[in-house]
């Protein structure tokens, strides 16, 4: 009776740890070779990261953006808005902010009637007063000229060049027949007349400096060429056009308003320019200077 008993603790036992063994990790397994093989441990499974990330189911990676079970949202109940009543008043439309205004010059007024006078830079209301139209009609200007920075405002240089533009007189130059460019050297200014008529406006320019003063006179272009090479200061000077000795037009290869320096005799050109004036001239054109550059 007592071995019958034995034997069927022993049973009960056996049912027991097959039943468990169905819901629990497998035990390791000692490598009869001594060589560490066998299941892995519980718990040493590879984390998942980078790429190979996004290629698992969400739950796998801890993902909550794509929820298997969404509860579909209720609908919301808005309060109905009792309608005010009318005041008879119209309701403001608000208001572009301006995106151009730029800061006052100390030479507002004096800017805006050169250029007012100069036309074609567009609207300017001679009144002192920074506005819209005068802002961007001073920033065409600066950017026209090449005056730095084209920020809109009317500073001494901006006077400058309005001012000396303004009151060139065009009719110093003795034009005749043909092409002929004119040099006021006084105002630092040149344009481009042909048959009696200015082709080209007057625009900026900066000759000799003190000790290299640019001659006045008549003279004829006797030599073009695109880019010469200037041997004595070792320069490129684009778009050349010779008109006496060593002298001639050409672009300029620094800024032209530096007033602190200025060509070894040349007349220097802002580039728009310089490609105006090849354009416009060839070999036998006349050119005429008058005046004198202050200094020199």
């Amino acid at each position: 009776m007592m071995q019958v008993r034995h034997r069927a603790r022993v049973v009960a036992l056996a049912m027991v740890m097959l039943v468990g063994a169905g819901g629990c990790a497998s035990v390791p397994q000692a490598d009869p070779g001594g060589t560490g093989g066998g299941l892995a441990p519980v718990g040493s499974a590879e984390q998942v990261t980078g790429a190979g990330a996004g290629s698992l189911p969400d739950q796998l990676t801890g993902s909550d953006t794509k929820p298997r079970h969404r509860e579909k949202p209720q609908p919301k109940v808005r309060a109905t808005k009792t309608p005010k009543a009318s005041t008879g008043r119209r309701p403001r439309v608000p208001q572009k902010s301006n995106q151009t205004r730029c800061q006052l010059g100390e030479h507002q007024r004096e800017v805006e009637t050169y250029l007012a006078r100069l036309g074609g830079f567009g609207t300017v209301t001679v009144d002192g007063r920074q506005t819209d139209a005068d802002c961007a009609a001073i920033k065409k200007f600066q950017q026209r000229y090449d005056i730095r920075p084209a920020e809109g405002r009317a500073g001494p240089l901006t006077l400058d060049v309005a001012k000396r533009l303004a009151t060139t007189d065009v009719k110093r130059c003795s034009a005749g027949s043909g092409t002929t460019f004119c040099v006021d050297l006084t105002r630092q200014t040149t344009w481009v007349m042909r048959d009696g008529k200015v082709v080209a406006k007057p625009t900026v320019t900066r000759t000799g400096m003190a000790g290299y003063a640019t001659p006045a006179g008549t003279y004829k272009v006797n030599l073009r060429n695109l880019k010469e090479w200037s041997n004595p200061y070792e320069v490129w000077l684009p778009y050349w056009q010779r008109f006496n000795g060593g002298i001639g037009f050409h672009e300029t290869t620094t800024y032209l308003h530096n007033a602190g320096i200025g060509s070894h005799g040349c007349v220097n050109l802002l580039h728009t320019d310089a490609v105006r004036w090849w354009e416009l001239g060839k070999v036998g054109s006349r050119v005429v200077l008058v005046g004198r550059r202050p200094g020199t």
